[in-house]
């Protein structure tokens, strides 16, 4: 994905976790996060991305993956 396809989907994001609502967004992000791990072949390509998220939420340093 492209830097503006990244930015593109972002916004997309944030414009419907807005249109949802707060009360919303936590079922809303698991929506969205189950969609998208399915199109994974196996666990093994997303438990990486599961634990990077967390760590990133614990320590508050971003990184990518």
């Amino acid at each position: 994905m492209t830097d503006a396809d990244l930015d593109q989907a972002y916004t997309d994001l944030c414009t419907a976790m807005a249109k949802v609502g707060e009360a919303q967004a936590p079922l809303f992000l698991s929506m969205v996060c189950l969609s998208m791990m399915s199109r994974f072949e196996q666990a093994d390509d997303v438990l990486p991305l599961i634990a990077n998220a967390q760590a990133q939420c614990e320590t508050g340093k971003v990184n990518q993956v």
